[in-house]
């Protein structure tokens, strides 16, 4: 992947508001409808939405994601196993403050589709959507170059905390089974010149959500696992073409009950990548920083610390974001650091907190405080 080498580059997490015509074509499909001017919608927004991270100042750009319903439910129409709903689990966190929790739903904060589960054996199904993706972003790519793209994947660990087993016997047989039918369109990605990207919260949601109530230590065994389930499926893929994405959520609430960084790193560092993404601009985690700073990290990984918050229209000043920036390079050095986002802007399809004009606008901003990052590393070089 792409390091910045002479400047500070800047990426997000992937996700980006789709429009109405969009929203209406991945619901329809959801729905069982799949409608005949589906393809070209999707081919089109994809290239408007590469052209727009580019206008903005974002470098190693995506598509948006912009053919999926959500970052971790899309599985069911590419491998097997999966139907029917499963009931609401809302995090810990949020079961503290039943009243903020009720006026989150009542408001349309929370947003509904439909969460199978597995029924059945895991196994690819249809590769075709993985395909069609990966045309569609290079087209795009081609048309308006940009320094790299990548591409979204869900880790075998997020599939499992979103959609839940009902039929392997044990969590590990469900995860291992999960992780051999995703090696596919990881590999596809990879093959096609893009950085994959893994989606993988349930190594911090995860902890006030499937593993909540538990013990500290059944969270660590837990997430070990899907660690090496994930590293299972990247058998053969090289670690400079991977990138990993943990989070706590992306929604506002109080987020007490986050596993600290001292507990999640020290996983997310067991899997074979090349870079990290991690929020480090959201109130309950900028602090920590200082963790990275006392953590032995390998030589090689290039850390993407957000340095933009994904659940407030704020539109951060250039100069928290240099200092964001620079705070990360101070640890790691400035060709280890790239600028990124706290988590998507839309990590379902037709919902997300931030105004659409405002996501691009905090993307500029972004660019703005990279360059500025940038003066201050190289300014004497």
């Amino acid at each position: 992947m792409k390091t910045s080498q002479d400047r500070i580059l800047t990426t997000h997490v992937g996700s980006l508001p789709r429009s109405q015509a969009v929203t209406d074509v991945v619901f329809a499909a959801e729905r069982g409808e799949p409608r005949d001017d589906a393809g070209g919608i999707i081919r089109e927004a994809v290239a408007a939405v590469v052209a727009r991270q580019i206008d903005s100042g974002v470098d190693v750009v995506s598509d948006g994601e912009m053919s999926k319903i959500s970052y971790a439910t899309y599985i069911k129409d590419r491998i097997t196993g999966f139907d029917g709903d499963s009931e609401r689990e809302p995090p810990s966190d949020l079961e503290d403050y039943p009243s903020f929790l009720k006026r989150l739903a009542d408001s349309g904060g929370t947003p509904t589709y439909r969460r199978p589960c597995c029924v059945g054996a895991i196994r690819v199904k249809d590769m075709q959507p993985a395909s069609d993706d990966i045309d569609n972003m290079r087209a795009a790519m081609t048309a308006a170059p940009p320094v790299e793209g990548f591409m979204n994947a869900a880790s075998p660990g997020v599939i499992a905390l979103f959609q839940p087993n009902q039929h392997y016997a044990t969590h590990e047989d469900y995860l291992m089974a999960l992780a051999e039918a995703m090696k596919a369109e990881y590999q596809a990605i990879v093959d096609a010149g893009l950085v994959l990207q893994l989606d993988s919260p349930d190594l911090g949601l995860g902890r006030h959500m499937m593993f909540k109530g538990k013990p500290d230590s059944d969270y660590i065994a837990q997430a070990t696992l899907h660690v090496e389930a994930l590293n299972m499926a990247l058998e053969g893929i090289p670690r400079d073409r991977v990138r990993l994405h943990v989070c706590w959520g992306n929604y506002e609430g109080p987020h007490h009950h986050d596993a600290p960084m001292e507990l999640v790193l020290p996983i997310a560092l067991k899997a074979h990548i090349g870079a990290l993404l991690f929020e480090s601009s959201n109130p309950r985690h900028a602090h920590e920083w200082e963790v990275f700073a006392n953590t032995d990290l390998p030589e090689d990984l290039v850390l993407i610390p957000g340095v933009l918050d994904s659940t407030t229209n704020f539109v951060e000043h250039p100069k928290l974001v240099a200092e964001r920036i620079c705070r990360y390079a101070g640890i790691v050095g400035r060709d280890r650091v790239m600028a990124g986002t706290d988590c998507g802007f839309s990590t379902f399809a037709g919902f997300g907190a931030v105004d659409e004009n405002i996501v691009y606008a905090k993307l500029a901003s972004m660019a703005e405080g990279a360059a500025r990052a940038s003066d201050q590393l190289w300014g004497s070089a």
